[in-house]
C-alpha cells in the first residue's frame, strides 16, 4: 500500500476514517472529464488487486470500475478517498493462514445503485 500511495505522488495525504462517503451517488456524467485518465485507470488497477486481501473496498472498487470509459474528477475524488483510508492503516487485511475452506458474505444493496438497478 505504501509503495502505490509513494508510485502515485499522494505519500503525503491526508487521511480519512472510512473509505467511501456516506450517501455517495456516483454517476457517469458528474463532474469533469480527467484530462489524464491513466492514473485513474492505473490507481483503480492496483486497487483491485488489494480486493483479494482487503474484502471491504470491493463494492466501492466495483462502483468507480464502471467508469474507465469517461472518468470524471468525481470518480476521482471517490478513488482518492479510499487511498486516504489505507494511508491511515495500511498493514489492514486479511492473512489466510492453513485456511481449508473459507467463506464471505456481503451484504448489498443493488436498489441503490443509480445507474444498473
Amino acid at each position: 500500500m505504501l509503495d502505490m500511495l509513494s508510485e502515485t505522488d499522494i505519500l503525503g495525504c491526508r487521511t480519512v476514517d472510512a473509505h467511501i462517503e456516506a450517501n455517495i451517488k456516483l454517476l457517469p456524467n458528474q463532474g469533469e472529464i480527467l484530462d489524464d485518465p491513466g492514473r485513474y485507470y492505473h490507481l483503480v488497477g492496483k486497487l483491485n488487486y488489494l480486493t483479494v486481501t482487503r474484502h471491504f473496498i470491493t463494492f466501492t472498487v466495483n462502483i468507480v470500475s464502471q467508469f474507465f470509459s469517461a472518468p470524471r474528477t468525481t470518480h476521482w475524488d471517490a478513488v482518492l478517498r479510499v487511498v486516504w483510508y489505507f494511508k491511515e492503516s495500511p498493514r489492514k487485511g486479511l492473512l489466510y493462514l492453513y485456511c481449508t475452506r473459507v467463506a464471505s458474505f456481503a451484504d448489498v444493496d443493488w436498489t441503490e445503485s443509480l445507474i444498473n438497478r
